[in-house]
Formats: structure tokens, sequence, C-alpha cells
């Protein structure tokens, strides 16, 4: 180990001493018994409106809703994959698989598996799951040599992104299909739980609307449930890393550097904390991803403070410029293909 890197990895060794300290990585069972049992009212809730609806074009309203309900039990799912709610890991995963595979749909296991390979790898080429081409491209070179209806879909894809998100949902629970499906895919521990939840909520949730509902308005309620999910859920994560630097495969710098500079803050007080599930605290996330969700406002003066005074780029904007930024450097990456 070189005398930089030694220093470097005695910063964030002092950062985490600074959060111990404060404790700021102690569990909040109390914070998140209110949240879980709010979350989980709103969403039993909003079926039993659709019960007493019944077969009318208002259920489309109730979609809406339930679209705001399934993210937020996303947010829980987050937080008990990162281990911010129990302290022991089998507690946290099975209320996140009950959270995110009976609750919403989608498979707990293949979710964190990518979403820790993004945690450990930020905005890496060829590692972070989350910049790999697909229908958008994030890094310039992805775009070379992309010819026809595909090169031209690059071109415009910084115009096509928000509506492309509408789709999102239905992109997660397809890979979520593919993931319960295959036996490499989910952990031999909870695979048979995963399949059942996972199988029970699709049979629930296909069966009470075609039942409640007309064919047509079933139809209608799932193209706006899902497609007001995928919305929600894309622009939660979005500000987070997209028009922050690139790394390259083979960059090796240390963790510290690596979550603070590759990620981006969202300010806005505490209705933003609410809507972003903790999110828009994404460096102060990065470099603990145990820190349970409250803490995280407490510690983003103490994590800037430390930063600044390191000279550590810190980036924090609001939330529209932080869009902004993030289709521009779409429109970039699809510089190739102009």
């Amino acid at each position: 180990m070189t005398a930089v890197e030694a220093t470097r990895g005695t910063l964030y060794a002092e950062l985490a001493r600074q959060m111990k300290a404060a404790a700021l990585l102690d569990r909040r069972p109390g914070y998140y018994a209110v949240r879980i049992t709010a979350t989980v009212a709103a969403y039993a809730a909003a079926w039993a409106a659709l019960v007493m609806v019944g077969a009318s074009w208002w259920a489309l309203a109730i979609a809406a809703v339930l679209a705001v309900v399934y993210t937020q039990l996303g947010f829980i799912g987050h937080d008990a994959g990162h281990k911010q709610i129990f302290r022991g890991r089998r507690g946290n995963d099975l209320l996140g698989i009950v959270v995110a595979d009976l609750g919403v749909g989608l498979s707990y296991g293949w979710w964190i598996d990518k979403h820790n390979r993004h945690h450990a790898h930020p905005n890496q080429k060829g590692k972070d799951p989350d910049i790999e081409p697909g229908p958008l491209v994030f890094v310039g070179s992805d775009a070379h040599g992309r010819r026809g209806l595909v090169r031209a879909w690059t071109r415009l894809q910084a115009y096509i992104f928000f509506p492309l998100l509408f789709l999102e949902g239905v992109s997660l629970h397809i890979a979520s299909v593919r993931a319960v499906a295959d036996r490499r895919a989910a952990g031999p521990r909870y695979r048979f739980l995963e399949i059942s939840l996972f199988a029970l909520h699709a049979c629930v949730y296909l069966g009470a609307l075609f039942v409640l509902l007309t064919p047509a308005q079933a139809v209608a309620f799932i193209a706006v449930h899902q497609g007001l999910f995928g919305l929600y859920m894309g622009c939660s994560f979005a500000p987070n890393h997209k028009g922050m630097p690139i790394l390259a495969a083979d960059d090796g710098t240390d963790y510290l550097h690596r979550q603070v500079l590759t990620s981006r803050n969202v300010d806005g007080g505490r209705f933003i904390d609410g809507v972003f599930g903790g999110l828009n605290y994404q460096i102060e996330h990065h470099l603990f991803p145990s820190m349970p969700r409250p803490n995280l406002r407490r510690a983003q003066p103490l994590i800037r403070r430390f930063c600044l005074d390191h000279e550590i780029a810190y980036a924090q904007t609001s939330l529209l410029d932080s869009y902004r930024q993030a289709l521009r450097h779409l429109h970039e990456a699809g510089r190739e293909t102009r």
C-alpha cells in the first residue's frame, strides 16, 4: 500500500469514527416501526378503496395512489437490503422478501445482488450494472457502432429518457420473473420463499383486478399503476449518479473518494426526504449504506464539512438541476451517433 492509499484509508476510518461517535450508525427501530406500519396501512387502504369503488373508472385514481405506495414499499425493501432496519441479516432479508416479492412483485434477491454490485463500483465501467448499455447508453464509447433504428434511438435518448421510465416498472417485473425462474439467481436459503411470495403476489394482483373491474378497466389500471410506479422509481434513482464522473474499468480510486465523487445529493428539505426515501442523501448513503434512513439527514452536514476540509468535491444541487445534468450527460453519451 502506498503512502497516499494509506492516508486515504485513514481518512475514511476517521470519518467512520465521527459517525459512530455521533450515534448515526445506531438502529432506529421506532422510526421504522412507524414508517412500515403507515406504509402497510396505506397499502391496505388503497386496495380496500378499490374493493369499495368496484367496476368504475375512478379505480384509475387508486392506481395512481398505489404507484406511490408501491414505491414507498420499495424504499423499505431497499433499506432492509442494506441492513438499516435490523441488526442481523436474516431479519432484514425476510422483511425485504415480504415487502418486495409479496408487496410489490419484485425479486428481492435479484435486485439486492444487482444493487450491491452498483454500490461496490458506482459509475465504474464494466462493473456497475446500472451503467451497462441497453436501451440507453451512459458511456460514449458504448454508442459507437450502433446502426439503423438503434442508432437513431440513441441519438435521441435524452429526449426519450422520461417517457421510457413509464416502462421501468414492467422491466423490473420481467427481470424479476427471469430471476426467480433461474436457479442461479436467487440464494438457496430463500429461493422457495421468494418464488412462493412472488407467485402469490402475481395471482392476487391480477386476480383482484380482473374480478373487481371490467377487462378494459383492469388493463387500464395496470397501465396507469405500473407506468407511474416505473416513473416514480426511475425519477428517484436518476438524480443520484447520472451525469457524475464515469470511472475506467481499471480505476483504483479509494473507497471514500470513489463514493463521493460519483454521487450527487439533492436538496429540498424534509418533503424531498420523504418523496425520495432518503435517496437524496446519496453521498452519505454510499459512504455508509447501513446507516438508517432518518440518520442520513443528520449526517449530511458533518460529511459535507469533512469533504470540504479535505478538499474532496461534494456535489449537491436542486432536483430540477440534477435532472438537467442527467439529461445533458445522456445527450453527450449519444454524441457518437450524431
